[in-house]
């Protein structure tokens, strides 16, 4: 949210360094994000003086240029160039000198010495959208006689300089939505630092009703969605172009002007943090406003031009015959103001904030007001927000009150009750804060005291702190602006000891963690709402098993993830843009499905590798990620967990794979590894290899809890390794030769290692070569060479009938 320091000091009259407001704002909970310099004419006009045209003669080379000396203050005239057809000599007019910076839109450009068809140039004559003054281009700007050369132009024009404050404001603090809203909070700390200041909200004490020739019928139907409705006409008025001040405000804080009726609901919305609505009354069928639900799927036209098809459940502002807008959310375009617009009603309303929240989701709209209304305004400030708003409108825009005030309310909304404990005060924040520093406090946050004893205060809380009901949310209040700086630290750290289980998930979870992060991966945290239409790119899921939200932030997070790759491409993703191209990622997370028997979820890790293998140094050069890299580090993980024996791997259904390996122990699936295909990867807007390793986390942990570890004593007699060239049909796996091998020979067989892999034109067509290392030990005596050439005669009898291999 931004917000204007010049406007805030309309509010409270403050002239602190906008540094030090931020700071304030900051520690009271409105966490500022950053600060902007903010012009009503980028660049200020600096560089840009008075000049006056003394001589004016037709371009020698040029019939549409002129050739003039102007005048601009300094000791000699200097020759300008121009092209505009209303220059002449005698004239005052604005010169952008040279090393001026002129500015169009984000493009800005230098002012620089020239010449222009043969002819030098020592500056610019400009008209007045050259220097952001208007739109017109029709000739060079004149400037008024009076004006004194060599001054600058800056001196003849209102223009604003202004600190905009950007604040990362919290879905809770609905007090905070406004620019009185940050004033009050300003007001408060400075009070507690011992600063007094008024609060300034502007009077409508000359708000008056002058006829009442226009009177707009009001009926609401649901008064549980829209518990308070206000309004009034204003007849006579003329829509034109806002003045200057009110633009200016409004383009502070990134708005755009659009006519003096609409800007003038867009300032007290932003002032009050109070939405508004103006209608063309001569658009109001039947002279009537009904709040009330229209049918399923009706078909309605907002200001955006779109058509969009109505739920059942949508709250609409109608008139006697159709709707005219959705309540709280977005105007309709029939019912709008428009330069021929000369009556308006103005709504004023509270509606529920619930059922606001539920409408703009569904319609995927976040409009100021919407924002507004769904985390819950002031009840209370919607008569004031109208004669506010009315009286505007009559100063800028003519007109007359021809209504009396309609307001709506028949169920008022009343104060919270709390009851605060000055105890659990205590308790909670960790020290006292005395009574009398309590409740200056609360009183400076419109927070009334009822009744007061020495357990603790009993309190009335305005309806515009939503998010102030409980005990606890009123000592939050206190001690945000007492200062959580100014809370001590305690001079001792009690702790407990327990027993952990070295079993549990997060043990086994921390060990993996620890040893991955060694490996150099980094830790990611992905959203586990995602987008619905990740289902839809592979075969492995299914849109049907989504588990959707009812009420979903975006359409990007309409869905629970069923899976954690897509979240770790899009942290790819996000990194390769930033030139961050070589990343090894690894997610802890929760994968959720809809099936028959119900909702299901899983926990998963997942390993991400892209890039090189390690940064490019003097003494290595750069190694490009391969799937062999990525498999020695699942089995690192496996071995770390102590159930890599007995891993069998076989070839990974396709799914998101274009390639890879299944791990299995017995029939449980462990790890799916193995390179993203290229299609997902152009989706994503990944333009390299990107590997990934799929563990089942939830199967691992049984195994691991199953899992008895066995101690021996170190073997006292050596090892003994003996090689083997091994000739195989192609489709022959080293997993076949690895599996044989200890069938064959269980007892003292340790090892058995591919250590190298020759296909070529020198061997039998359909065959390879495999150079296969086995590891030969008894822990009981030394091997001799005898009983070593029995063992490898037996594999090999194994592998020329099991495999049909042949030595080398």
């Amino acid at each position: 949210m931004k917000i204007s320091y010049n406007w805030l000091k309309q509010y409270v009259n403050v002239e602190l360094p906008v540094e030090k407001v931020s700071e304030i704002l900051t520690d009271t909970g409105l966490e500022v994000e950053g600060v902007e310099k903010y012009q009503s004419v980028k660049g200020g006009l600096e560089g840009v003086v008075v000049g006056e045209v003394l001589t004016c003669e037709q371009h020698p080379n040029a019939d549409r240029l002129k050739v003039t000396t102007v005048d601009i203050g300094e000791d000699e005239p200097v020759q300008i160039v121009c092209g505009a057809q209303n220059v002449k000599a005698g004239i005052k007019v604005p010169v952008a000198t040279i090393g001026t910076v002129l500015y169009d839109g984000d493009k800005d450009f230098k002012i620089k010495k020239g010449k222009i068809r043969g002819e030098e140039s020592h500056g610019m004559i400009c008209a007045e959208d050259e220097l952001g003054l208007g739109d017109s281009h029709d000739g060079i700007l004149v400037m008024d006689d009076n004006a004194k050369v060599g001054s600058p132009v800056a001196n003849y024009y209102d223009i604003e300089n202004d600190n905009v404050i950007e604040i990362g404001l919290t879905p809770n603090r609905t007090d905070g939505m406004s620019h009185y809203g940050v004033a009050r909070d300003l007001r408060a700390a400075l009070l507690h630092q011992g600063e007094s200041h008024n609060m300034m909200l502007p009077s409508v004490e000359n708000f008056k009703v002058d006829n009442i020739n226009l009177p707009i019928e009001v009926e609401v139907k649901d008064t549980e969605a829209c518990p308070r409705y206000a309004g009034l006409t204003i007849s006579g008025i003329e829509v034109k172009e806002s003045p200057t001040w009110l633009q200016n405000r409004l383009k502070a804080i990134g708005l755009g002007p659009i006519n003096n009726v609409v800007d003038v609901t867009n300032y007290v919305l932003h002032e009050i943090g109070h939405p508004l609505h103006a209608f063309d009354a001569d658009k109001i069928k039947g002279n009537k406003i009904v709040v009330q639900q229209v049918k399923q799927d009706t078909k309605f036209v907002t200001l955006d031009e779109t058509e969009r098809k109505l739920d059942a459940a949508d709250l609409m502002i109608c008139n006697a015959e159709e709707g005219m807008c959705i309540a709280g959310v977005f105007g309709g375009l029939s019912s709008g103001v428009s330069k021929s617009t000369k009556n308006i009603f103005i709504e004023s309303a509270y509606f529920n904030p619930v059922s606001i929240r539920k409408t703009a989701k569904r319609h995927g709209l976040n409009t100021d007001a919407s924002f507004r209304y769904e985390r819950g305004i002031d009840p209370n400030m919607t008569i004031y927000a109208l004669k506010r708003a009315a009286l505007l409108i009559q100063e800028i825009a003519g007109g007359e009150v021809s209504s009396e005030i309609v307001d709506q309310y028949p169920n008022p909304i009343h104060n919270f009750k709390v009851e605060l404990s000055f105890e659990n005060m205590k308790r909670l924040i960790g020290e006292s804060i005395e009574k009398e520093v309590v409740k200056n406090i609360l009183a400076s946050l419109d927070i009334e005291v009822l009744k007061e004893t020495e357990e603790g205060l009993s309190l009335s809380v305005p309806p515009y702190r939503a998010d102030v009901k409980r005990e606890a949310d009123v000592i939050e209040e206190v001690l945000r602006i007492y200062g959580y700086n100014n809370i001590g630290f305690p001079t001792k750290l009690n702790t407990s000891l327990f027993h952990h289980d070295k079993l549990s998930n997060s043990y086994m979870q921390n060990l993996v963690s620890d040893l991955l992060s060694g490996n150099g991966f980094n830790e990611i945290m992905s959203n586990s709402l995602t987008k619905a239409e990740y289902a839809d790119w592979t075969e492995d899921f299914k849109a049907e098993e989504n588990v959707a939200m009812l009420n979903p932030l975006s359409q990007d997070l309409g869905v629970m993830r069923q899976t954690l790759l897509y979240g770790g491409l899009e942290a790819i993703s996000y990194n390769n843009k930033r030139q961050m191209q070589d990343l090894k990622f690894y997610e802890f997370g929760k994968s959720y499905k809809k099936t028959e028997e119900g909702y299901h979820e899983s926990r998963e890790l997942m390993l991400f590798v892209t890039g090189n293998k390690q940064a490019e140094t003097w003494e290595a050069k750069p190694q490009k990620m391969d799937f062999y890299w990525l498999k020695g580090m699942a089995e690192m993980v496996l071995t770390r967990l102590g159930i890599a024996g007995g891993i069998k791997y076989d070839q990974a259904d396709k799914g998101f794979y274009a390639d890879g390996l299944t791990a299995k122990l017995g029939k449980n699936v462990i790890v799916e590894l193995g390179i993203v295909k290229k299609n997902i990867l152009k989706k994503m807007d990944i333009k390299q290899e990107v590997f990934v390793a799929q563990f089942n986390w939830d199967t691992i942990l049984r195994f691991v809890q199953k899992k008895k570890v066995s101690y021996t004593d170190i073997p006292k007699f050596p090892m003994v390794r003996r090689d083997l060239a091994l000739l195989l049909d192609k489709e022959v796996q080293f997993s076949a030769i690895h599996d044989l091998a200890y069938k064959a020979e269980r007892k003292i067989l340790k090892d058995v290692n591919l250590f190298d892999v020759y296909e070529g034109d020198k061997l039998p067509e359909g065959k390879k070569s495999y150079a296969v290392s086995f590891t030969l030990q008894d822990p009981s005596k030394t091997l001799t060479d005898n009983y070593v050439d029995k063992v490898m005669s037996k594999l090999q009898e194994t592998f020329e009938k099991e495999l049909g291999a042949t030595l080398r």
